[in-house]
């Protein structure tokens, strides 16, 4: 199967050039999902299947720039869509576990959506629109993912930014009090490969590690896997306000995904792979 890797360099996209054969990486420079014409390389290459990684994602910023985050994760879905289905491709959005609410957390793929911030708004619209136009789709929901590429304008991923602060003179200071899934990128690479190759049942599916837990939690395992010993104090998240609202328990099942016959190992099994595979714990 030939594959157009969309955000190729990425944090999603580098493990998916790593899991897929002999993908066709594209990155900005080389499309532009919000214009059309732009999305005419895909005729030139016809691919099988098309992989859109590209999203505004900065949280904060979507909040002042409401424009620009519907423009990239909602019309540049629209224009891949229709794209996919004028060439016979598979289209696959990759979407947020922010389309929650966040009142009840352990979503399942069919529970409402009720997004609480621009940027969930901007990626369920990109849902809803990704269903209109491509009949062949998987939509896949990611949550608070950690890659070896880090996060393009966020200054590495959670767990390097704990990492980097290991010397630290005093208490790190992490929030207790928001719950997720963390998923190591590599696993929602490898998950999804074999979505494409199994020719599983088109739809929405949760590509997530199994479990949940705090970023408290999550902090605690980084170094207790590292065998250190860092001192971590537990706070609210109300010391350390944002501009946009984050959903307090946006933790997701993969059940429908593990019914397929694709499992995702737990999360903190993940995490010492991660921390493996960077180099901080030996094999």
């Amino acid at each position: 199967m030939k594959v157009a890797v969309i955000g190729a360099g990425g944090q999603l996209g580098s493990d998916l050039m790593k899991v897929l054969g002999d993908p066709v990486p594209l990155s900005h420079g080389d499309i532009e999902v919000v214009d059309p014409e732009s999305c005419e390389i895909l005729r030139e290459i016809s691919p099988d299947a098309i992989i859109n990684t590209a999203a505004f994602h900065r949280t904060d910023e979507c909040e002042d720039l409401p424009e620009r985050a519907f423009s990239v994760n909602a019309m540049g879905a629209l224009n891949l869509a229709r794209m996919a289905t004028s060439i016979g491709a598979i289209n696959v959005f990759v979407s947020t576990d922010y389309v929650f609410s966040g009142e009840s957390g352990h979503y399942f793929e069919e529970d409402p959506v009720r997004p609480v911030n621009v940027y969930g708004a901007s990626k369920l619209a990109g849902e809803i629109l990704t269903r209109a136009y491509s009949s062949r789709h998987y939509i896949v929901r990611v949550s608070s993912l950690f890659g070896s590429a880090g996060v393009s304008g966020k200054g590495g991923n959670f767990v390097e930014k704990m990492i980097a602060n290991r010397e630290c003179k005093g208490r790190l200071k992490v929030v207790d009090d928001m719950i997720m899934s963390p998923t190591y990128t590599l696993d929602a690479a490898e998950a999804l490969r074999k979505m494409l190759d199994s020719g599983l049942r088109f739809g929405t599916y949760h590509l997530c590690n199994r479990g949940s837990c705090s970023w408290f939690e999550f902090a605690q395992a980084i170094f207790d896997i590292l065998g250190e010993t860092k001192e971590i104090a537990s706070v609210d998240s109300s010391h350390y306000p944002t501009k946009a609202r984050r959903p307090t328990d946006s933790s997701m099942s993969g059940h429908k995904l593990r019914e397929s016959g694709i499992i995702m190992r737990g999360w903190r099994e993940a995490l010492e792979s991660y921390l493996i595979e960077k180099g901080y714990v030996g094999r």
